[in-house]
């Protein structure tokens, strides 16, 4: 299928790693031009090259990768970002929310400064994002936004008190905007991560075999249990479900909060 991807400018925010990087990846290797974004300048520039790469790979090479060293938490940061993608590729067709996961614990661990902290990282950088990407978005003749957040948005996951408490709040953010930009035909979507092969999911890992006392083996062993699938996701398997949502061939496709999670959430809604 075609996506109709090439020569789309993309902001793919927190992607100089993980699964913003592998979205990154699979845009670039669609054809658009892709704006990625992280806080370790080293990081971040080997991840424009590796992009930078591929586009220059590509026959013919329309797509190409621009970074910027930025920190989402950072209300500026939005500005900075959008601008950027801007100045630097004429335009902008596809936002994509982005943000590390807030830090794992349960109530009596979490502090009110941690609360704080993961709300500016999880919501607030989504609001600054697409509060500033809007005039531009509203030029483009294919605008999309795609929210990352998690399948704790449908179902909580133990450990993981702020991301399940505060990600449903981005959900809902997703499902207004899908109504009150829809009939100015900017499409609003999220994607719904389960368990995939990233750093964060080895911090996690790690995390819960120090609180249980078990291996990480035997922690990865017990959430394999509950996937259908029998196994984890592999980074590129998100993105090409991301790529999807934000492309032209999904042009009738809005408000939608799409798993990628194997199959391990059993409700029907």
């Amino acid at each position: 299928m075609d996506l109709q991807l090439e020569g789309k400018v993309a902001l793919v925010a927190a992607s100089s790693q993980g699964l913003g990087f592998a979205l990154a990846r699979q845009l670039v290797k669609e054809g658009a031009q892709v704006t990625i974004c992280g806080r370790d300048l080293q990081t971040l520039q080997a991840a424009v090259a590796q992009l930078q790469g591929m586009a220059e790979d590509r026959a013919p090479a329309v797509g190409g990768a621009s970074g910027l060293a930025a920190d989402v938490t950072e209300p500026e940061a939005a500005a900075h970002l959008v601008a950027h993608t801007v100045e630097r590729f004429g335009c902008l067709d596809i936002l994509v929310t982005n943000a590390g996961g807030p830090p794992a614990g349960t109530f009596d661990t979490t502090s009110r400064e941690m609360w704080e902290h993961a709300l500016d990282l999880t919501l607030m950088s989504a609001v600054d994002l697409i509060r500033e990407a809007l005039p531009h978005l509203r030029q483009s003749n294919s605008p999309a936004v795609l929210t990352i957040t998690s399948v704790s948005v449908k179902e909580p996951l133990p450990g993981l008190l702020l991301s399940s408490a505060i990600r449903p709040a981005v959900a809902g953010l997703t499902k207004t905007l899908a109504s009150e930009l829809g009939p100015e035909g900017i499409r609003v979507n999220s994607i719904l991560p389960g368990w995939t092969r990233t750093e964060r999911v080895d911090e996690l890992l790690a995390y819960r075999a120090e609180e249980s006392g078990a291996t990480i083996e035997e922690e990865l062993a017990k959430i394999t249990d509950g996937i259908p699938l029998g196994r984890i996701a592999e980074p590129e398997e998100f993105a090409r479900v991301g790529a999807f949502l934000v492309s032209p061939a999904a042009s009738y496709v809005t408000g939608v909060m799409l798993q990628v999670d194997g199959g391990s959430y059993g409700g029907l809604l």
